[in-house]
């Protein structure tokens, strides 16, 4: 070759080379220019888009940001967001009545709808929220349910059939944006192929199918689409500037690059099309092919679809025999308690199998098996404790529950038992009889609990709780068939937990047909309905053949306790006192029941206040304060007696404990009426402290009967203005001013008149009889007081002026004042000829009280002070034992059991002990007022 040509070819490679280095330094600071002047140009451009794409870009921007928020659970910002949608639709009001209201929206109304109604039933959720997100929870609730009734038949008609509406809508999207595509002119396809390609993948993402709708996976691969297709658009861009050479050429190869991306991104449209056809006839087909049980596309909500595999049913062709049902009953009970599995489906499909089990005759011993995994199917629906049956549920547990007794009543040749092996069980058609393990008794006392559990957490003062309470009856028929089925075959043991369940059920309900029996009106009525009443068996007797039963068969202590205390409450709710008394001294609870179980507890609290109750109906004011006392004196009686929880601190409750304590708790129609309750304690605290205060006025050393009491007597004086009484501890208290007076017809007022009838006396059964005891007690009480109160103004009163004062028998009268005399409540001796009382001056004189008080205090001070020596050097006889010769000690300290002779009172007034000296009292103040030994069985005898 020439050296013309070579060096042409060399300038040719310079030139070349050059050629391709100069444009990449002017054109990568043209890029930068022509790339800004090419955004100007595109938000010029993009501007060019209807009034619609704008709309609903907006529109599902806030949805957007309203279903991130829903998946962290941030309802503040959900709240926030809402409003912003509902002032951005009301914008958008003319083309929404042009349009129809876009299918995307009506979706989030319906899911955020459902959404908030999760979160409202997750107690426990809610609990742990915090105040901001727990206020806009509410309020967003209120808000979504009042905004969706203006779109109540588009979100039916979208809950019905999810999939369909969202195919609808993006067939009407691809046909719009394909009409608008080809609409469009030639000067306006740039602008229109932007628009298309920027808002596509947006509407994607929110016209997503509804399987999809709260799956995370579907959302991070749209939006890694979105994030590859704007990598891509970017870099098309730098190319499409850097092929360009001026301004006129970007323009024009941007617009050629995006007219391609257009007319390229109608095939996925194509594509997803033909994935809609295919999904469609696949669905069919197996709506066609699949059985009555399987089949069909599930809504799945939170987290990835979970595999669930459903035991199939038998193929065609397949011999029905035992071992074959044996076989798929396990595959079913294989899939029982793990993650995912249908719970209502695997019990349809154990009803199935015990449909083809008996159609094939395979005999009731796999009939039995059968029911006993449907009834444990229907126990474990709800998985956790706290939950309850719904209604449904519960009508077939119980429906089942009756049948498997018919096959067992009406099959003898059939043996269950907790014992039996599964390896031994006879379950085929044989001689020999049917062997079956299951425990009926376990299933019928589950049975028992989950009544109790749908008791409790039933409003108390709706008619669904009446409809729930009408199955106790279905309930106890159920009891009683499975304890006349174990009486025959069950074991002793299991007897005697079916006779407890038959007592807990029957031990809290007055027997009213054996009281109208005990007071001969039976024979008054005379429906058919009544005399089958009165010709069963009355509730005391059965009781008794069933508590007996437990007492002598039972070797746990804790059924025989529960058996005892029902008893006791029984016969206190029917007014046996002495009964119940009896029975509760010979028990011994009293003494170890710190040491059972809450529950157990919470029975022998009920059975005190009910004996206390019963006390007072029959005038034993002493002993129904001393069996009252302990309750009402804590405070909780509500929370003791397991009728409610009082509000407390975190500190001493956290939240698993208040969860325990509320499945304790006893179902609203086994209360016990706390206002009652109180009525009954302040009365006979009244009765026993009045008097008491007016016999020991002056004295400094006065202990209190009951502090309650004087808690009350404490309010009522610190009121500035005394109206008339309103409450049921004001009339207490008013009454109880008046028989301080003495003024018994003003107490019998206060206490006995229309509104405390209608709150607490009417309530009694024998209600007339309570009141005549009222009123007796009143006028004995009163008389006992106005003799305290004013004896010092007397030097003698006849006994037929007090009985007309208070409305009393002079025997009546007279026995009372000779009680006190030889109490020594009363420093006074009767006149029989002239039938007065006539009272003694034995009032030491303030130079005696003065000597009584320095010797009591010197006293004090030598106790404390051997005490100082006892703890030192320890007691050695001599000086230590002073107590035994006299000296300056007491008898017999403060103890806390009353003497049998008024308690408080001093023995013989004040008088000059021969031993030790000085004025003393000869037992000094013993705490116990008005319980002698006795009746005191309820106290502790430990001294102070």
């Amino acid at each position: 070759m020439s050296r013309f040509f070579a060096k042409s070819d060399s300038e040719s490679e310079e030139s070349s080379s050059a050629d391709e280095i100069t444009p990449k330094a002017t054109g990568t600071a043209f890029n930068k220019q022509s790339l800004l002047l090419s955004d100007d140009e595109e938000d010029t451009k993009r501007v060019v888009r209807s009034a619609k794409d704008k709309r609903f870009e907006e529109l599902t921007n806030f949805i957007k940001t309203i279903r991130n928020a829903m998946k962290i659970r941030d309802i503040s910002k959900c709240l926030e967001e809402f409003e912003q949608l509902c002032r951005a639709f009301i914008k958008s009001k003319a083309i929404v009545d042009k349009e129809g209201v876009p299918q995307f929206y009506i979706r989030l109304l319906a899911d955020l709808e459902d959404y908030l109604n999760q979160l409202w039933e997750d107690k426990e959720g809610k609990k742990k929220m915090n105040k901001n997100n727990a206020k806009a929870l509410s309020t967003l609730r209120q808000k979504i349910r009042k905004y969706n009734r203006d779109f109540e038949t588009e979100i039916v008609s979208y809950k019905e059939n999810p999939e369909q509406s969202a195919d609808e809508e993006e067939e009407k999207d691809d046909i719009g944006s394909g009409s608008s595509d080809s609409d469009d002119d030639d000067d306006d396809d740039d602008g229109t192929a932007k628009s298309f390609m920027k808002k596509k993948p947006q509407e994607e993402e929110k016209k997503a199918p509804e399987a999809s709708k709260f799956l995370k996976g579907a959302a991070t691969e749209e939006s890694d689409s979105d994030d590859n297709e704007s990598e891509d658009w970017a870099s098309d861009t730098v190319d499409s500037g850097s092929e360009s050479e001026d301004n006129e050429g970007t323009a024009a190869s941007l617009a050629t690059v995006f007219l391609k991306k257009a007319l390229e991104g109608d095939k996925p449209t194509d594509t997803k099309r033909e994935e809609r056809k295919k999904r469609h006839k696949n669905k069919e087909r197996a709506e066609e092919e699949g059985d009555g049980e399987e089949g069909g596309w599930e809504t799945v909500k939170g987290g990835a679809p979970l595999v669930k595999e459903k035991p199939k049913m038998f193929a065609k062709g397949t011999e029905i025999n035992t071992a074959v049902v044996v076989k798929k009953l396990s595959e079913i009970l294989q899939a029982r308690g793990k993650k995912g599995t249908d719970r209502a489906a695997q019990i349809e499909l154990l009803h199935a199998l015990a449909l083809i089990s008996n159609e094939n005759n395979l005999g009731e011993g796999i009939l039995v098996k059968i029911k006993f995994n449907i009834i444990a199917s229907l126990y474990d629906y709800n998985p956790n404790l706290a939950a309850f049956m719904k209604a449904d549920m519960w009508k077939k547990c119980l429906e089942c529950i009756d049948e498997l007794l018919d096959i067992l009543f009406n099959n003898t040749n059939i043996f269950i038992g907790e014992n039996i092996i599964e390896d031994s069980e006879n379950l085929a058609i044989s001689d020999q009889p049917f062997r079956v393990r299951g425990c009926i008794l376990t299933l019928v006392e589950r049975m028992d609990e989950e009544f109790t559990k749908i008791m409790q957490n039933t409003d108390p003062h709706s008619q669904e709780y009446v409809d729930n309470l009408k199955d106790e009856s279905h309930v106890c028929g159920i009891i009683d068939r499975l304890l006349e089925y174990l009486e025959t075959k069950g074991s002793t043991e299991e007897v005697c937990r079916i006779y407890l369940r038959r007592i807990m059920h029957t031990y809290y309900k007055f027997d009213y047909k054996a009281h109208r029996r005990s007071l001969g009106l039976q024979g008054e009525t005379k429906s058919e309905q009544d005399q089958e009443e009165s010709e069963g068996e009355d509730s005391a007797i059965i009781m008794d053949r069933l508590c007996k039963f437990i007492y002598s068969k039972d070797r746990t202590d804790r059924i025989r306790t529960c058996a005892i205390l029902c008893h006791i409450y029984h016969h206190a709710l029917h007014s046996r006192w002495y009964q119940a008394r009896d029975l509760m001294l010979m028990s011994h609870l009293q003494d170890n029941i710190q040491h059972a179980d809450p529950p157990v507890q919470i029975l022998y609290n009920r059975t005190m206040v009910q004996l206390g109750i019963c006390a007072f109906r029959q005038g034993m004011i002493k002993d129904a304060h001393n069996a009252l006392l302990d309750i009402q004196s804590s405070g909780r009686a509500k929370e003791l007696l397991g009728q409610g929880l009082l509000m407390r601190n975190m500190q001493e409750r956290n939240a698993e404990q208040e969860k325990i304590e509320k499945r304790r708790q006893v179902p609203f129609h086994m209360h016990i009426n706390l206002e009652l309750l109180e009525c009954v304690y302040l009365v006979s605290a009244m009765l026993l402290e009045i008097p008491y205060m007016a016999a020991h006025e002056f004295d400094a050393r006065r202990r209190m009967i009951s502090k309650q009491f004087h808690h009350q007597l404490r309010v009522g004086e610190r009121q500035p203005l005394l109206g008339p009484p309103e409450s049921m501890r004001e009339h207490v208290v008013a009454a109880s001013k008046a028989m301080k007076m003495g003024d018994w017809r003003t107490c019998h007022s206060f206490i006995i008149n229309e509104k405390m009838n209608s709150k607490v006396w009417d309530l009694f059964p024998e209600t007339q009889c309570v009141r005549e005891m009222l009123v007796r007690k009143i006028q004995e009480e009163s008389l006992r007081t106005y003799l305290f109160t004013y004896s010092s103004v007397y030097d003698s009163i006849s006994m037929a002026t007090l009985s007309e004062m208070f409305e009393l028998e002079i025997p009546t009268v007279h026995s009372i004042i000779s009680k006190m005399i030889i109490n020594e409540e009363l420093m006074a001796s009767l006149d029989q000829p002239t039938q007065t009382v006539v009272m003694h001056r034995t009032e030491p004189t303030s130079l005696q009280n003065m000597a009584l008080q320095l010797a009591e205090k010197l006293g004090g001070l030598v106790e404390n002070n051997e005490r100082v020596f006892d703890l030192k050097q320890g007691v050695y006889g001599g000086y230590f034992n002073r107590d035994q010769k006299g000296g300056y000690q007491q008898k017999q300290g403060y103890q806390r059991a009353g003497d049998q002779r008024g308690g408080y009172q001093q023995k013989q007034g004040y008088q000059r002990d021969q031993k030790g000296g000085g004025y003393q009292q000869k037992q000094n103040y013993q705490r116990g007022g008005y319980r002698n030994q006795n009746q005191s069985s309820y106290q502790n005898q430990s001294s102070y």
